[in-house]
């Protein structure tokens, strides 16, 4: 799922995608559900675990993400929005429909790790995806 993007820069803040979040002002803005917010609490756990950060350093990493993210209610998404993410999330998860539905609402870009969805909306001629390497790319070519 998207989020997965997100977490992964939690774990490490310097790695790719972190590289992305934070060094790219002038090219990108990154919008995500107001959700993710109770997806990161929910694995906080699995994220220290994983991470071996301690709570602070965590909430710090945390923090220094969020600031690089607007974040979105999805109330603000009109219903027909949602019905028609829900229908292109049909077949490859549905979990994924808050971030189908966002980019539409935004008319902007999914930006996923997830090979499932992102392999899953292309084949639906759902052309506003990129992984993480056609996003670097993309800053590249901007830049």
């Amino acid at each position: 799922m998207t989020q997965i993007l997100f977490l992964a820069a939690l774990l490490n803040t310097k790695g790719t995608i972190g590289d992305l979040l934070f060094n790219s002002e002038n090219v990108f803005e990154f919008y995500s559900c107001s959700y993710m917010r109770h997806e990161i609490e929910k694995h906080w756990e699995k994220l220290k675990r994983i991470s071996k950060l301690s709570d602070t350093q965590l909430e710090e990493s945390r923090f220094t993400i969020f600031e690089k993210i607007n974040f979105i209610n999805e109330e603000l998404i009109p219903p027909k929005t949602w019905l028609n993410a829900e229908e292109i999330a049909t077949n490859i998860d549905i979990d994924d429909s808050d971030f189908i539905a966002l980019t539409k609402h935004l008319k902007g870009y999914l930006w996923t790790g997830d090979k499932e969805l992102y392999n899953g909306l292309k084949l639906k001629n759902f052309k506003r995806v990129f992984n993480t390497t056609e996003l670097i790319a993309l800053r590249t070519a901007r830049s």
